[in-house]
């Protein structure tokens, strides 16, 4: 299991509109994608009720897991996009 850790930049949160681009992204993936805080249980990355019921603000540390051929690129794509603020 491939993983990588992401601190969300100023302006950055997973709230609306950042949440559904990184569970779009995360859908589009061909194996399981998680994410969670540090320490806490992970829940599924391609459910937009989960992953906004995480609330994650701006500044948080959290951890994006993949599974399978291709994951590391996978999380490569999503580390940019969660580390990248909105235009």
């Amino acid at each position: 299991m491939a993983e990588v850790t992401v601190t969300l930049p100023e302006g950055v949160g997973l709230h609306a509109r950042p949440a559904a681009m990184f569970v779009q992204a995360a859908t589009a993936a061909p194996m399981p994608v998680t994410v969670g805080r540090p320490g806490d249980a992970p829940v599924d990355a391609k459910s937009i009720l989960s992953v906004m019921g995480m609330g994650v603000k701006a500044g948080e540390v959290i951890v994006v897991t993949a599974e399978g051929d291709g994951a590391e690129d996978v999380l490569a794509g999503l580390k940019t996009l969660l580390e990248t603020p909105e235009a």
